[in-house]
C-alpha cells in the first residue's frame, strides 16, 4: 500500500463523523485528495502528503488550487519519523512549497494526535452559511 493510501486509512479510522470521498487524482488535476463533510459545518478539502523529509512537494495545480480557495482547505503532511502528522490550512500552501516543513513562519494548527484529527478540523471549518454550525 502507498503511504498516502496508509495515511488516508488512518485518516478514515480516526474521524468517524466525517463523511469523506477520496477523489483520485486524474479526476481534476491540483484537486486535493479528500472532500470531508459534516451535517453541522459542510464541505472542506485536505491534501494529503507524505515526506521522508521537511521538503513538501506540490504540484503547480495544487498550488493553484489552495491559492484560489483558501478557506476550509487544509494539507495534512506525515513525516516518516513523526508519529503523528501535521495539519496546516490551506493559504499555507506556498510557504509550505517554498520553505517547507521548516518555515519559520509557519503556523500549523494544533494536532496532537490523529485521533484529534477531527475536532481540529471541525473547529477551523468556516460555516457556508452565516449562522450554521457550532
Amino acid at each position: 500500500m502507498k503511504p498516502e493510501s496508509k495515511l488516508w486509512q488512518r485518516v478514515k479510522k480516526n474521524t468517524p463523523n466525517i463523511i469523506w470521498t477520496r477523489v483520485e487524482s486524474w479526476a481534476s488535476f491540483g484537486f486535493p485528495d479528500l472532500v470531508g463533510y459534516t451535517e453541522n459545518r459542510g464541505f472542506f478539502t485536505v491534501e494529503l502528503k507524505v515526506t521522508k523529509s521537511n521538503k513538501v512537494t506540490f504540484s503547480p495545480h495544487q498550488i493553484a488550487f489552495h491559492v484560489k480557495h483558501p478557506t476550509n482547505t487544509f494539507i495534512l503532511i506525515q513525516t516518516h519519523d513523526a508519529r503523528c502528522p501535521k495539519l496546516y490550512p490551506g493559504s499555507a500552501v506556498r510557504e509550505l512549497a517554498a520553505c517547507g516543513l521548516n518555515a519559520c513562519e509557519l503556523e500549523r494548527l494544533p494536532l496532537e494526535s490523529l485521533s484529534e484529527l477531527e475536532r481540529s478540523l471541525v473547529h477551523y471549518i468556516v460555516p457556508a452559511f452565516p449562522g450554521s454550525g457550532a
